[in-house]
């Protein structure tokens, strides 16, 4: 089933453990900006494992508007995509399919490299704190780039071929490094890159890119080095599975008193958030297809959390689990120190019953950038506490996942609003839903 914009409100009908079997598919934050190298090769690429996902959607739209031929392949999750013959695509087109993405910025640097410009309309997603674009235009002048803000959006040209340079992040964020990546490597010379994110999606695109011709190296102080080459092929790649979506139903089954089989989780990917998740009081099983999840019985336990880049504790995996920890017995301190406003989610928690207080200051842990900034970005958590049905506005991706998984563990009935949102990383959730005993319905019309 796949929800649409009219369809957009989910009554959810709480109490009912989730227990069965989902699969997760390729990563949200891999598969689109695989799909985006392609445009830099000199033939087709091939990726499977791609999810069926909003992101997906969006990338594919764009691609065939700059000229890439996209066709599904010979297996489910295939797509082939061949730019040969990429060309300039039209402003409005261009926003019109870019919607509320961020993806179209990692756009500028292939189309510079394939046409010599670019254009990027302004940009959405989800609203968890300053998620600046600026330091991607500023990257990109660096690399020889000049860019025209236009009314609509950011004209680039590329007046002579890129040239590789230095540059060091202020922070290891993905977007930056995935940028100066799908940029560094036609450029000409070497480009270093210090304090570079390593996720393992970071990774993965470099293998991506690595398989096409390019020449990058890792250090292991987050140190990457580009030497540019002429010209790229294309790729044949499976891409790694979502470890993001995999913890977030690994959460529900905790939250739900339930007990999920995710075929398609890896340990090593989610190793951080299994060691978590052990503490708090879930149990897990690990086979050569995926990972079970389940609540064991007995009362959870409060825990010390704090985010970080990876290795650390994702920022992803924090809203799904701060559900599960509402109902672990004592105060659980979640210290967030990526985004500074995704603790926003936990007022309409509170809203169901659950006792969350957050606080300015940097709690449970080490200072951060946020803490002398006035951000509520540190929560106690008290439980366990009851949770009642409620009405609920989705306010982003992990948050309106996270609204789910409380509707679904709270007693009573909730009217979910947004739930179009989390079609953006969730490939056939509401069938997952049903899959797993869930008892949801669209208004007037039963899910079943």
């Amino acid at each position: 089933m796949t929800v649409t914009g009219t369809q957009d409100v989910l009554l959810v009908h709480g109490g009912t453990p989730l227990e069965g079997e989902i699969r997760v598919r390729g990563a949200k934050n891999l598969v689109p900006k695989a799909m985006v190298a392609a445009l830099l090769g000199s033939a087709p690429s091939r990726l499977r494992n791609v999810p069926d996902i909003r992101d997906v959607r969006v990338v594919r739209g764009l691609l065939q508007l700059h000229g890439v031929t996209v066709r599904p392949g010979e297996e489910p999750g295939e797509l082939v995509m061949d730019p040969s013959h990429v060309e300039s695509a039209n402003v409005a087109d261009i926003d019109a399919h870019a919607g509320s993405s961020r993806i179209p910025i990692l756009f500028c640097g292939p189309l510079l490299h394939r046409l010599g410009h670019a254009f990027i309309p302004g940009l959405g997603g989800c609203d968890i704190g300053g998620r600046p674009i600026d330091f991607h235009f500023e990257v990109l002048r660096q690399f020889g780039a000049t860019i025209e803000k236009r009314a609509d959006g950011q004209y680039l040209e590329a007046p002579q071929r890129l040239r590789g340079t230095k540059i060091r992040l202020p922070y290891p964020s993905v977007g930056a490094t995935e940028q100066v990546l799908l940029t560094a490597v036609l450029a000409e010379g070497v480009t270093e890159l210090s304090n570079a994110a390593v996720e393992p999606e970071i990774e993965d695109l470099i293998c991506v890119l690595q398989k096409m011709g390019a020449i990058i190296a890792m250090d292991t102080d987050r140190t990457i080095r580009i030497t540019g080459v002429d010209t790229l092929g294309g790729y044949t790649h499976q891409a790694l599975p979502d470890r993001l979506e995999a913890a977030s139903w690994a959460s529900a089954a905790l939250a739900t008193e339930g007990n999920i089989y995710v075929r398609g989780a890896l340990q090593r990917s989610m190793m951080t958030f299994l060691n978590t998740y052990r503490k708090v009081g879930g149990a897990f099983e690990i086979d050569d297809e995926g990972i079970r999840f389940w609540h064991p019985g007995g009362q959870l336990k409060s825990i010390a959390l704090e985010t970080d880049v990876h290795p650390g504790f994702q920022t992803d995996w924090q809203q799904p689990l701060v559900v599960a920890l509402t109902q672990a017995t004592g105060l659980s301190i979640v210290h967030e120190t990526v985004y500074e406003s995704r603790l926003g989610f936990t007022s309409a928690l509170n809203q169901m019953g659950a006792h969350i207080q957050l606080y300015r200051e940097c709690l449970g842990g080490s200072d951060c950038r946020f803490g002398q900034r006035n951000f509520l970005h540190s929560a106690v958590v008290s439980g366990p506490t009851k949770l009642q049905g409620a009405d609920l506005v989705i306010p982003d991706l992990r948050g309106g996942f996270s609204y789910l998984i409380a509707a679904l563990a709270a007693q009573g009935t909730s009217r979910v609003h947004g739930i179009d949102l989390i079609n953006r990383g969730y490939e056939n959730f509401m069938d997952k839903l049903v899959e797993l005993g869930a008892k949801v319905e669209l208004p007037g019309k039963p899910v079943s």
